[in-house]
């Protein structure tokens, strides 16, 4: 029988106030996990642990950080590593502005480097003793498709996730042998804030409808529409419980088969 339960397993999960990474504590929490929110607005915060200790009847808990400030990200995760463990990691931030490449400033993919690569190697190199000390231990990555196949007027974000991917599986790498996986959930178009700023931004600047723009999007995925937050989160839970236990060190889209790479 296929083990999903994560009861007594502590998950951190990034951006989980909203889109994926909120789906994704109420799928751990449904599972057993004590879920720890990290976002930089308290007040959400406190709403979603709110709703997620009526769901499961756990406590759940929150930590106030920005990525965007990797060094107040490392003391305030530590601060709760002091009396704390972490079983389960979700590294978990939104994504980069879109642009072609061409225009993208140095800065930007500064800064974007630092929120996504740095952020999560602060946190999984934070993490990681309490799981090497336990022989236990999931990391999981939302990234994107990207690293299969770079994404039209994305640049940044291609450039970033892909550097992120090659980490991962780096990392992974170096950690199996703790019984610790570090695997990778590579969304496609999904119905969050982010897909339509994209979409918003692709109908201005080619002066259509963006009804039009959604429509054109979904016509390039075989499942003809666009995912749901919890069908991505459903994966993450999958990689985080004890059945995934021999998948290590892999990047797994969750696209209704838009990517168009084996």
């Amino acid at each position: 029988m296929m083990d999903l339960n994560l009861t007594g397993k502590v998950a951190l999960i990034g951006g989980s106030t909203q889109g994926i990474g909120w789906a994704s504590a109420q799928m751990l929490a449904a599972q057993g996990a004590r879920c720890i929110l990290i976002a930089r607005n308290e007040e959400k915060l406190k709403a979603a642990v709110a709703v997620l200790d009526g769901e499961s009847g756990l406590k759940h808990g929150y930590l106030v950080a920005d990525y965007t400030q990797p060094d107040a990200l490392k003391v305030v995760v530590g601060e709760f590593l002091d009396t704390n463990h972490v079983d389960i990691l979700v590294n978990n931030t939104g994504g980069p502005a879109g642009g072609p490449i061409f225009n993208a400033t140095p800065d930007a993919f500064l800064a974007a480097f630092s929120q996504h690569l740095v952020c999560n190697h602060i946190l999984t190199t934070m993490v990681a003793d309490g799981m090497k000390t336990n022989g236990w231990g999931r990391i999981i990555n939302v990234i994107s498709t990207s690293v299969k196949i770079p994404l039209k007027d994305l640049g940044v974000s291609n450039t970033i996730r892909g550097a992120v991917a090659s980490w991962a599986k780096t990392m992974a790498n170096e950690l199996g042998k703790y019984g610790i996986t570090v695997n990778n959930v590579l969304p496609g178009a999904t119905g969050t804030e982010r897909l339509s700023a994209i979409v918003a931004n692709k109908a201005a600047k080619q002066g259509l409808a963006q009804e039009q723009v959604e429509h054109e999007m979904m016509a390039e995925i075989p499942a003809g529409r666009f995912g749901r937050p919890e069908e991505i989160a459903a994966m993450v839970a999958f990689l985080a419980s004890p059945a995934a236990a021999y998948v290590n060190g892999t990047s797994i889209p969750v696209d209704g088969g838009r990517t168009g790479s084996i």
